[in-house]
């Protein structure tokens, strides 16, 4: 009898441990990346005076989040991160996440390596087709601006102009509209086949294919979208 509950107990371990590492080989890092961009919109969120305005989220047609996006260098410092993009679909809910990394030049003089997240709001559906393309340069391909903030920003900045995204970063626990002019946008498609466990997928078979198979936390993200960004 020992001997049976004692194999039982070690395989019911052996299954267990199966299925961790199954998860962690299959988009382990990317659930994180995740997890990490829901937890950066409910912070940002919460401090009305200096969140993204609510109505330039309701009129979004995407979000994108890098959190711990990269900064490094020595005098002129680059930038690097992977983060998530939603869109909007024609029923005005959110898509399942696409994985994306941005790389551009430096966010001014500084010293040492330095960690932000950054968020990108996208009001037109045109600045959403060029990056679905794949590759995608922020001021060139689609006008930026850095972003207003404060829940009656309204009062004060005419959010009807010429931008197409409205950009902002946080560093340091101080959130603000910043310019990332210059900076690419590129699909990254290991974090996309490793996340989905699929290689190939495309950003809009992601964002129109409601069949393909995501982990849970994707459907955690379109919630937390849902709830600052009211269709």
């Amino acid at each position: 009898m020992k001997r049976l509950l004692l194999f039982s107990m070690t395989f019911f371990l052996t299954v267990s441990l199966s299925s961790l590492n199954s998860v962690a080989r299959a988009g382990g890092e990317e659930v994180m990346k995740v997890e990490s961009a829901i937890h950066v919109l409910d912070e940002i969120m919460s401090i009305p005076e200096t969140c993204i305005p609510p109505s330039l989220l309701n009129d979004a047609y995407g979000i994108a989040i890098f959190p711990g996006l990269l900064k490094a260098g020595f005098i002129l410092g680059g930038r690097y991160g992977v983060g998530i993009l939603s869109v909007r679909n024609e029923n005005r809910n959110w898509s399942n996440p696409v994985f994306f990394k941005l790389m551009g030049g430096s966010l001014g003089w500084q010293i040492g390596a330095q960690s932000s997240d950054v968020i990108l709001v996208f009001k037109t559906i045109r600045s959403l087709d060029s990056i679905t393309s794949g590759k995608f340069t922020l001021g060139a391909d689609a006008s930026a601006a850095a972003g207003p903030v404060g829940r009656h920003a309204e009062a004060s900045t005419d959010l009807q102009l010429k931008a197409e995204i409205y950009s902002y970063s946080r560093s340091r626990g101080l959130f603000a509209g910043v310019s990332l002019e210059g900076s690419s946008i590129q699909v990254d498609e290991k974090s996309n086949s490793a996340f989905y466990g699929m290689a190939g997928l495309t950003p809009m078979q992601i964002f129109t294919n409601n069949t393909i198979q995501a982990p849970a936390v994707a459907e955690d993200f379109k919630r937390a979208l849902a709830k600052y960004a009211n269709p």
